[in-house]
């Protein structure tokens, strides 16, 4: 069965950084759309970054210029550099994978990990 999961998640100083991994099984993914999520407390869901299968990015406007995504199809793993945080980016981060088509979407999600930035 196909799983995600996420690591590298935890509290960090405003200012400082975190590398999260995301982890997929059950088949390759590389010819697919992954993407991170977040979700803080009170707030609805949203698109951090995104990557094509030919690794072609896009990036919320509030984390331009401070996140990075990147792919390893070899090890079937997403990745999410985050530098410069701010106590705005606390949030729950998910692991994304779409599949599927236009009129008939799946989705896969990983468990999610705690980001914390304090001030």
């Amino acid at each position: 069965q196909v799983q995600l999961v996420e690591s590298g998640g935890g509290l960090v100083q405003a200012g400082g950084s975190l590398r999260l991994s995301c982890a997929a099984s059950g088949r390759s993914f590389s010819s697919n759309i992954m993407g991170w999520y977040r979700q803080a407390p009170g707030k609805q869901r949203e698109l951090v970054a995104s990557i094509s299968s030919g690794a072609s990015t896009n990036y919320a406007d509030s984390v331009k210029g401070r996140f990075s995504i990147s792919r390893d199809n070899a090890k079937n793993t997403m990745y999410l550099q985050m530098n410069s945080l701010k106590p705005e980016d606390t949030a729950v981060y998910y692991c994304n994978v779409r599949d599927g088509n236009p009129w008939n979407r799946i989705v896969y999600w990983g468990q999610g990990t705690q980001v914390t930035v304090s001030s």
